[in-house]
């Protein structure tokens, strides 16, 4: 590593033992930036000085963006912004907005995202939508018909629709849902092992190591994903790049990930019309090929090199942009 190279500090709310999307994305975007910058990830910024400051989640990294651009006020400053960011926190926290204000870039992390920022936020935000490697997809159960749902067990995953549409189908049908995820929540981990124990098609795994999550997602007919709030769900990436199919709430992050026009969604918090949707998906080769074209072509924009390229882009052009600024 050269001693000539920027520094940048990378600021998540979660390191690796919370096996979440804000350390897998700070993980892989400092590996993306290997060649360009001595990148290194912390929790919290403490001062260090830095010649780029990248922050994943505008409120829970409020209090590092603000010092950082206290102290460094003519240094590039970019904030990633997370579904709660988005679609929940802007409107009710001061302190995101902030951190919006003092931001020199902003990035979501897919398209309709961009629509919830005003015009003079929205200038200054790009697209990086994230990735995957392919997994080849694996044989599935041949006893089961089997879905995976992968999420911590939060309000704003949704999984006590998932629950409940278990449970409204017929005690006939093959049809098992392994849920994936850990309790963030009690009272929803409480609801799993009630649903589990009245619901032979239903099976809490609790929370996995990533690798097997994906394994699982790779062999399942179908990834349900129920969530509430969403800036751009991975797991959504590592379904399709295993070529395994969604079934997804209509919500704007997810509308931004599959497409305005993907048939496999259902209405947010519609237990009724999910349970409708997975038994037609089991039930209709042709819907469930059709489902399996649409992700595939999507899957091009979830290619790791693809997210490389504009996680390298947006450091060059931040540098650039703040040394024409400084020039000036």
């Amino acid at each position: 590593m050269s001693d000539t190279q920027p520094t940048c500090a990378i600021i998540s709310p979660a390191l690796a033992n919370a096996n979440n999307g804000n350390w897998h994305t700070a993980s892989r975007w400092q590996t993306f930036l290997a060649a360009d910058a001595d990148a290194s990830v912390a929790l919290t910024w403490d001062g260090t000085p830095a010649d780029v400051m990248i922050a994943l989640h505008a409120r829970r990294s409020a209090d590092s963006i603000a010092r950082f651009a206290d102290a460094h006020p003519d240094r590039p400053l970019v904030v990633v912004l997370t579904g709660t960011d988005l679609y929940r926190d802007m409107k009710l926290d001061g302190a995101v907005l902030h951190s919006l204000e003092a931001a020199t870039h902003l990035v979501v992390l897919q398209e309709q995202a961009l629509l919830e920022l005003a015009p003079s936020l929205r200038i200054k935000a790009r697209v990086i939508i994230q990735s995957a490697p392919r997994l080849t997809r694996l044989k599935p159960n041949k006893r089961t018909f089997d879905f995976v749902a992968v999420g911590h067990l939060r309000a704003e995953k949704d999984p006590l629709t998932l629950m409940r549409a278990v449970q409204l189908l017929p005690a006939s049908s093959v049809i098992r849902v392994v849920h994936i995820g850990n309790p963030l929540d009690e009272t929803l981990g409480q609801a799993a092992r009630q649903t589990m124990a009245r619901c032979p098609g239903y099976r809490w795994l609790g929370g996995l190591p990533r690798s097997q999550a994906r394994r699982w997602i790779a062999r399942s007919r179908a990834l349900i994903h129920p969530s509430a709030m969403e800036g751009g769900a991975h797991v959504i990436i590592e379904a399709v790049q295993s070529n395994v199919p969604v079934l997804a709430s209509f919500i704007g992050g997810n509308i931004g990930m599959l497409g305005q026009d993907y048939t496999g969604y259902f209405p947010l918090g519609d237990a009724a019309a999910l349970a409708k949707l997975m038994l037609r998906f089991a039930s209709d080769q042709t819907f469930a090929a059709h489902l399996l074209t649409q992700c595939a072509a999507r899957s091009a924009l979830f290619e790791p090199e693809r997210e490389r390229q504009l996680v390298r882009q947006l450091f060059k052009d931040a540098r650039l942009e703040h040394s024409e600024n400084y020039a000036r």
